[in-house]
C-alpha cells in the first residue's frame, strides 16, 4: 500500500437520512513475528513491518514453519458522521474471525477482548470465533484509531484465519439474540427419537422486524434430518418463542441452525445435540494378526536399552517440585525426550503421563504439579523436542510409512508411550499401581492406546477429543487433519483407500479399546470439526470397563477451562485421594 498506515475503509450510505456502514476492512494488517508490549501502544512507529491479510494463516503468507508470538496492527480513521448511528447502535463491533491459538486485543492502547491464555498457563482456543465490542466512548473521531492482537500459536498454522477481519457499526442483527433450549443440559437426548425445541428470540434494538424462522438439522454425516419454518414478527424489545417439532431421530449426533430472516437482515445460531450417543455402533475391524502386531512391537521395544537420562532445570524448580528433561531411547533406537516433574518431599506418589496433541510441543506448564502427583510429559517421535531422529513434518506425518503397517509412524509413537511408562516405573517415588495417563486429540487417542497396550500399568485413562478412531466414517465427517490422508491418495493415484485403510486400522484405537482394563473418563465438544464425536464414541462404546463422559454442547475441539478441574475431581475420587 502506498500509506505507511493501514487504513480501515469505512464506506458510508445515507439512506433517508439515516447513517449505517458497511463491514468492510482493510484486507492486508501489519504484521511482525516476535512479542513486545509496546507494539499495542497507538504511537508506536510500525513503518518498518510488513503486511499481512487477515482471515489465512501467516503459514500461507511467508512465514511457514513459524510458531510462537506475533502481532498484526491496523490503524482505522472513523468518520464522525457514524457518531450518531453508533451511539443508537451501541458501539462498533471487531470481528477477527478465529485466531489460531489464543489472542489478546487492544484498541487504542487498551484492552477489548481475549480469548485463549498465554504461557505458562496456555489454552489454545483456534476454533472460537472472535468479536468483540468496541464501545462509542473508546473512539477518537475523524483521527486514527489504533487496533493490535497480539496472538500466540503453539503449533502448526498460526493466526487470523477462517473469514477475514470486519470493523463496522453494531448492526441489528447484532441486536437479534437467538437461544434453544434442550431438555438437558449436555444436549445428550438418551431414550428418545423426537425432540420439542424450544426457540427464543429476543430483539434488544428499537425496532420491529417480520420474517421467517426456520430450523434445520444435518447428522454429522450431513444428511438432512429436519427442515421446516414457520412466520414471525420479531416486535422491538421483545422476547418471544416458538417451538419445533423434530422426529424419527435415530442414536447419532446432529448439528442444527435456527435462522431468522428478515428483509433487513439475517441472523442464525448454531448448535449441536446428540442421541444415544452408546448406541452409535461401529465394530472393531482389527486384521487377523492384529495381537500378534502388536505383542511383535512390545518385544522390539523392550529389546532396546532405553537409557535413561535425566537433566535437571533448577530455572524449572520450586521449593516443592523439581523438574528435569528426560532423554530415551524407544522403538528403532529412536531418541525421544520429555519432561519429568516431582515433589521434593520424599514419598510415593500417583503419577500422571502426559500425552500430546497432534503437531504441538509438550511444555512442563501443561503438566500436573499438584504436590501429591509426579508428572511425565513426553514428546512422541517427530514432535517437540523428540525430532532428532523422525521429523517427517506438518503435514506429513500423518503420511509417514503409510503404506508399510510395520513401519507406520503410529507403530512407533505408541511405543513412545510405553517407553514412557517403562520411564515412570523406574523412578523410586512413583506409585507405580496408580498411574494415569491422560491427553487430548491426539493425546485421547495416545491415552487410548497407552491404556490398551499395557494394561497392567494404567490405573485410569483420561482421553479428550481423541483423534485417530474409525478412519473409514473419519474421512466422512471431518476435513483436517484427515485432509492429509486424502492429499496422500491424490498423490498417489495407484494407491487404493483399502491400503490405506489396511495400514490405519492397526493403530485404530476402536480396534484396541476392548484391550483396556481400567476405568475410562472421555471429554468431547459436541460442535468438534476436528475430532466429531462420532468417532470419539467409535473407541468409547468398544470399552469393557467402567466409563464416563462429559460432553459440552457448544464446544468445539477445544474444551472449557473448568473440564481441567472436572478430570482432576474424576481422577481424585477413582484413587482415593482429597
Amino acid at each position: 500500500m502506498k500509506s505507511a498506515k493501514v487504513f480501515l475503509l469505512l464506506y458510508v450510505i445515507l439512506v433517508s437520512g439515516v447513517v449505517s456502514a458497511q463491514n468492510l476492512a482493510a484486507p492486508n494488517w501489519k504484521f511482525h513475528t516476535g512479542d513486545d508490549p509496546a507494539w499495542a501502544d497507538p504511537k508506536f512507529n510500525d513503518s518498518g513491518w510488513g503486511e499481512i491479510a487477515t482471515g489465512t494463516v501467516w503459514e500461507k503468507q511467508g512465514y511457514d514453519k513459524y510458531d510462537g508470538y506475533a502481532w498484526y496492527r491496523t490503524s482505522a480513521v472513523i468518520p464522525s458522521v457514524l457518531k450518531i448511528k453508533t451511539l443508537k447502535q451501541g458501539g462498533f463491533l471487531l470481528n477477527l474471525g478465529k485466531v489460531d491459538d489464543a489472542d489478546i486485543t487492544h484498541f487504542n492502547g487498551e484492552v477489548i477482548g481475549k480469548t485463549g491464555t498465554f504461557p505458562p498457563n496456555y489454552t489454545g482456543a483456534y476454533d472460537v470465533e472472535r468479536a468483540y465490542t468496541v464501545p462509542v466512548s473508546k473512539v477518537s473521531w475523524d483521527k486514527p484509531n489504533m487496533i493490535a492482537v497480539r496472538v500466540f500459536d503453539n503449533a502448526g498454522d498460526g493466526g487470523l484465519w477462517g473469514s477475514p477481519a470486519e470493523f463496522a457499526v453494531k448492526g441489528f442483527s447484532d441486536q437479534i439474540t437467538i437461544g434453544v433450549v434442550l431438555p438437558t443440559k449436555d444436549h445428550i437426548l438418551k431414550n428418545a427419537d423426537a425432540l420439542i425445541l424450544p426457540v427464543t428470540l429476543r430483539n434488544t434494538s428499537g425496532e420491529s422486524f417480520e420474517g421467517k424462522l426456520t430450523l434445520e438439522v444435518k447428522t454429522d454425516f450431513g444428511d438432512a434430518a429436519a427442515t421446516m419454518g414457520s412466520s414471525f414478527k420479531a416486535a422491538k424489545g421483545s422476547t418471544k418463542s416458538h417451538s419445533f417439532n423434530v422426529f424419527d431421530l435415530k442414536p447419532g449426533f446432529y448439528l442444527g441452525a435456527v435462522r431468522f430472516e428478515c428483509p433487513d437482515f439475517i441472523k442464525q445460531h448454531q448448535f449441536a445435540f446428540g442421541v444415544d450417543p452408546e448406541k452409535v455402533v461401529s465394530p472393531p475391524d482389527p486384521q487377523a494378526d492384529f495381537a500378534d502386531y502388536w505383542a511383535r512391537a512390545k518385544k522390539e521395544l523392550a529389546a532396546v536399552d532405553p537409557q535413561f537420562k535425566m537433566i535437571r532445570k533448577d530455572s524449572l524448580c520450586t521449593d516443592k517440585r523439581d523438574f528435569y528433561l528426560v532423554e530415551m531411547r524407544s522403538l528403532q533406537n529412536v531418541l525421544v525426550r520429555g519432561w519429568y516433574s516431582a515433589p521434593k518431599k520424599p514419598g510415593k506418589y500417583a503419577a500422571f503421563l502426559h500425552v500430546q496433541g497432534y503437531s504441538t510441543f509438550m511444555q512442563p506448564g501443561w503438566m500436573v504439579q499438584d504436590d501429591d502427583f509426579a508428572s511425565f510429559g513426553l514428546n512422541i517421535r517427530g514432535h517437540g523436542n523428540s525430532r532428532d531422529d523422525v521429523n517427517p513434518g506438518f503435514p506429513g506425518y500423518l503420511q509417514d510409512h503409510l503404506l508399510d503397517h510395520e513401519c507406520y509412524i503410529y507403530r512407533g509413537a505408541y511405543m513412545d508411550c510405553l517407553r514412557a511408562l517403562d520411564f515412570l516405573c523406574s523412578r523410586p517415588e512413583v506409585d507405580t499401581a496408580r498411574i494415569v495417563v491422560e491427553g487430548g486429540s491426539q493425546g485421547g487417542a495416545l491415552s487410548f492406546a497407552t491404556a490398551a497396550l499395557a494394561p497392567e500399568r494404567i490405573r485410569l485413562c483420561v482421553p479428550g477429543v481423541p483423534f485417530l478412531s474409525d478412519f473409514p466414517h473419519y474421512f466422512k465427517v471431518a476435513s483436517w487433519p484427515g485432509n492429509e490422508f486424502v492429499q496422500f491418495a491424490k498423490d498417489h493415484p495407484s494407491v487404493t483407500w483399502d491400503q490405506i485403510y489396511y495400514t490405519l486400522s492397526y493403530v485404530d484405537i476402536k480396534n484396541l479399546s476392548p484391550w483396556i482394563k481400567a476405568p475410562v473418563f472421555m471429554s468431547i465438544g459436541l460442535m468438534d470439526e476436528t475430532c466429531p464425536p462420532h468417532i470419539n464414541f467409535a473407541a468409547y462404546n468398544n470399552l469393557s470397563v467402567p466409563k464416563e463422559y462429559v460432553a459440552y454442547p457448544y464446544s468445539g475441539h477445544g474444551l472449557p477451562a473448568d473440564n481441567t478441574t472436572i478430570r482432576m475431581a474424576w481422577v481424585r475420587k477413582q484413587l482415593g485421594m482429597k
